[in-house]
Formats: structure tokens, C-alpha cells, sequence
């Protein structure tokens, strides 16, 4: 090695040696310097001269190369739940949608942090992650009473949380690589959930003579619009066009509570739509206003459809004084409906599908079911509802084997 190199290499022990390179004269008119100590466990290696030598003298210049380049990350005693910390507020908060911030925070909250938040940023390696997916999808990995697994788009989403939070770590130079970029993406198994036929959407329908008005209309409307859950919740009077018997889906309701509301514009384009409701439906929609009408003005000055900021806001479905639902209020409602009247289980989310199936097996286009449903495109509708346009296209052919069967067989017997 040559003189000057040598001064900036200097042997620590057995197998340590330190390096220094300088950066030369910083603002506070001092001169700065990077160092790092290279530990060598190959013992075959230590006991060479030039070969040690060199392999000595290659890791400082690539050391050096880094540093004057700008790419040198130093060693940080910065834990994955210290980081997180900076994650949340410099970038989670900014850039991630509520509903995904939330989701995200739940799964850090129960699973990433007990697992990852003592160790060193640095120290995560690919094979960490590996085994902590497997982990998830092991018997019991879901943390409560219930048996089996996690499900495998948790796992995903597990594996995306970490994915981003390292790819931050990476983007402001804290890491050099994403552990989790190299680890391959879990496949979802996606369970069939089949929607509600026409029988059991009856026998539905009889059950809910029985419950509170306001779940009656919103169940409704789920079966006869198949809007979304959020969709529902961020309706308003003013989106009913009365004369027209058309609903405007302009807005969805994200979250809700403790007078902190936020309601957001539909993600895309399509999403915002006029959706037609039958006669009977916007007669009973009616009735239900009227209904809504008479308990606010009973309530008077105790009325409290306000955020925090005075903001009032007229939301179809809500509590009786007006404050808005908590966003997972349908969904837990509606899974202790169905347990009460011992219905088949479907998600709430399942209630848009019955709708969509509904109205395919009563012929009509999958373009104009597109359009309802608010999907971008029409692929998107044969994708999710093949299956039933493929069942509703075969009892197309059956009924058009009437036609044709019959003068075959008076040909057959001439």
C-alpha cells in the first residue's frame, strides 16, 4: 500500500482494520472525515500477506470511491421502530390515503413492530422477511381466537407495508438496498364468494321488515344500486334528484369519528355516476326522508350533523341525531343481521355482487351494469362477474333451444 494510504488504514486487532477518508473543509471551517472498520473472519484469508493486502487496499477504495461520491451511507444504531417513527410523520402522513394510513397501522401495530422493531435497520436481511411471511401463514398466526391462518392477501399486504417502509429508508440514504424489494411478492388466493340468489335475497328482504327504518333503505339500495359501503355512507339528500328518481354518487365516506369526518370525491372518474332507482325504491326513499324530517325536528337545537369544524352535513344514512356512522358500522350491523336470522354468510361488500348478479340473470347488458357499478371499464365487469354472465349466456342458448329443437323433430317424423 502506499505511504499516504497506509496513514488512512490503520490495523485494530487481529482481523480489524480501520479506515479514514477525508472530506475536506466543511462549513464550520473544520476538516470532515468518514470512517468505517472492515472485520475479516476469513482465516485463511489473515493468514496470506498479498492476498490480504490487496483485498484490504480494494475495500478502502471502494469505501473511498463511496464517500467521495456522495453514496457512502455510515452505520446507524437506528431501530426498525425508531425509523418508523420518522416514516409516519414524513412521509405516511402526507402520502397515504386515510383508509390505507389506518390499515397500515393496524398491521405494524399487531404484527411488523413485535417482529422487526428491535432490531437495527441495517440488520434486516431478505431471509428475515422470508420467514416472517411463513410465519403469517402458519395455524395461529392470526393472533386471536378464531382458527386458520391469516389470509393470504394480509400476507400481502404485510409484505407491502415493509416493502415501503425500507424502500423510504433506501430513497433518504439510511440503507443502501430494500430488504423486502428482492423477497417475492405472496400470491393471493382469492376465496369464491358467491352473492345472494333471488330466493334468498327474498327471504332477506322479509327479514329486514324487522329491523330499524334506516337499515332497511340502506340495504335497499346496496341491493337495488350495488354501491359501496363508503359510497352509501357519503350520500346525501342533496344527491337525490327527486323528479328524475336518480342518485349522484359524488363523494364517499372514508372515516368518521369523533366529529372528525372525511369525506373524499370517488378515486376515478367512472366511480362518480347517476344511478336510476325503481319506482317502489324511490317511493320508499321518500318515505324514509319524511320519516328523517319529523325526527330532526323534534330534536331541534340537539340536532348534530356538524364536524368539528361547524360544517353541517345532511347524510342520508346516519344516527338519529344527525352525527354521522362510524364507517365500519354497516359491515359489523350487517354480520350480527345475518347471525341473528341464521342466513347464509355473505360480506356486506357481497350485498354490490348479489346487485350485479341480480340484474345479469334479468338479461340485462354488461356495459350498462358496468356503468351502475361505477368500473372503469367494461373488462373490468366480465372479470369480476364471468362466471355469472357465462351462467346467464347458457340459459340464453337453452331458451333459444325452444326455437330450434321443435322443427327438427317434425322433420325427423316426416
Amino acid at each position: 500500500m502506499a505511504k499516504a494510504r497506509k496513514l488512512n488504514i490503520q490495523k485494530r486487532g487481529e482481523n480489524s482494520w480501520f479506515f479514514t477518508v477525508y472530506t475536506g473543509l466543511g462549513p464550520d471551517k473544520k476538516y470532515g472525515r468518514k470512517t468505517k472498520t472492515l472485520t475479516i473472519t476469513d482465516e485463511a484469508l489473515l493468514k496470506t500477506t498479498k492476498r490480504l493486502e490487496d483485498y484490504i487496499t480494494a475495500e478502502y477504495m471502494k469505501f473511498k470511491e463511496e464517500v467521495e461520491g456522495g453514496e457512502y451511507i455510515a452505520p446507524q444504531k437506528l431501530t426498525v421502530q425508531a425509523f418508523v417513527e420518522e416514516w409516519r410523520s414524513k412521509y405516511a402522513s402526507k402520502h397515504l390515503e386515510h383508509k390505507t394510513r389506518t390499515s397500515y397501522e393496524s398491521h405494524l401495530k399487531k404484527r411488523i413492530i413485535p417482529a422487526f422493531g428491535h432490531m437495527k435497520l441495517e440488520e434486516v436481511k431478505p431471509l428475515h422477511i422470508v420467514d416472517y411471511l411463513e410465519q403469517l401463514s402458519q395455524e395461529g398466526s392470526r393472533g386471536d381466537q378464531r382458527a386458520g391462518s391469516l389470509a393470504s392477501g394480509t400476507i400481502q399486504i404485510n409484505h407491502r407495508i415493509l416493502k415501503n417502509i425500507f424502500s423510504r429508508a433506501v430513497e433518504w440514504k439510511v440503507i443502501k438496498s430494500n430488504p423486502a424489494a428482492s423477497v417475492k411478492k405472496p400470491k393471493v388466493v382469492h376465496k369464491e364468494n358467491t352473492p345472494y340468489g333471488e330466493d334468498e335475497v327474498a327471504t332477506l328482504l322479509q327479514a329486514l321488515e324487522r329491523e330499524p327504518y334506516h337499515w332497511r333503505m340502506m340495504i335497499t339500495l346496496a341491493l337495488t344500486t350495488g354501491m359501496r359501503r363508503s359510497e352509501l355512507l357519503g350520500l346525501e339528500w342533496k344527491h337525490v334528484d327527486w323528479k328524475a328518481g336518480v342518485l349522484d354518487v359524488l363523494q364517499t365516506m372514508v372515516h368518521a369519528l369523533k366529529g372528525e369526518i372525511i369525506v373524499k370525491e370517488p378515486k376515478t372518474k367512472n366511480s362518480k355516476r347517476k344511478i336510476s332507482l325503481p319506482a317502489s325504491v324511490l317511493e320508499e326513499l321518500r318515505d324514509y326522508y319524511a320519516y328523517r324530517a319529523k325526527e330532526r325536528d323534534k330534536l331541534g337545537d340537539s340536532w348534530n350533523g356538524k364536524d368539528r369544524d361547524g360544517r353541517e352535513w345532511h347524510f342520508i344514512f346516519c344516527h338519529a341525531d344527525g352525527s354521522p356512522f362510524h364507517h365500519e358500522r354497516p359491515y359489523l350491523w350487517f354480520r350480527g343481521f345475518i347471525k341473528k336470522h341464521k342466513l347464509r354468510y355473505i360480506r356486506f361488500h357481497d350485498l354490490r355482487h348479489t346487485a350485479a348478479t341480480l340484474l345479469i340473470n334479468q338479461g340485462v347488458h354488461a356495459k350498462l351494469i358496468s356503468e351502475r357499478l361505477g368500473h372503469g371499464n367494461i373488462t373490468t365487469t366480465m372479470n369480476v362477474y364471468g362466471h355469472a354472465l357465462r351462467s346467464a349466456d347458457q340459459a340464453a342458448a337453452d331458451k333459444l333451444e325452444f326455437l330450434f329443437a321443435k322443427p327438427k323433430e317434425a322433420k325427423a317424423k316426416n
